[in-house]
């Protein structure tokens, strides 16, 4: 019976030991996240690295690699020929349900030129419904 007693109290100091550790541990570590995120945060303040836009440099969009078009439109580099928001020019939405091709705005799913994507045509005689030459 005195051993089992022992046995407690020992195994309850060990447990509180471990609670005790793991709290100052998990306080250690977000203390540590709280000091990375503060640097992080002072260092994006005082980023001067110049920003290059198109509206200033126009040919930025041609020369930047991963650009998604060599035209600049509100600051931002597009191709008016596949872009539905600037299509043709910027500026110049095309309705809904239409698509970009070649800067125009055509609806893919009715035109025969262009049936179910730019520049997919229909056979001669063939009809473009849904977006399928020849559906049903």
């Amino acid at each position: 019976m005195k051993s089992l007693t022992i046995l407690f109290a020992i195994s309850a100091a060990m447990a509180i030991s471990v609670a005790t550790t793991r709290a100052d541990f998990n306080k250690e570590s977000r203390v540590h996240t709280e000091q990375v995120l503060g640097l992080r945060r002072f260092l994006a303040q005082w980023n001067t690295k110049p920003s290059l836009t198109c509206d200033k440099f126009p040919r930025i969009c041609r020369i930047k690699n991963g650009s998604p078009g060599p035209d600049c439109c509100k600051k931002k580099c597009v191709n008016v020929k596949k872009d539905r928001f600037n299509c043709g020019m910027c500026g110049y939405k095309c309705k809904y349900g239409e698509i970009c091709c070649r800067g125009q705005c055509v609806n893919a799913s009715f035109d025969k030129r262009n049936c179910g994507g730019c520049n997919n045509k229909c056979r001669r005689g063939e009809f473009c419904v849904y977006g399928m030459c020849n559906y049903a």
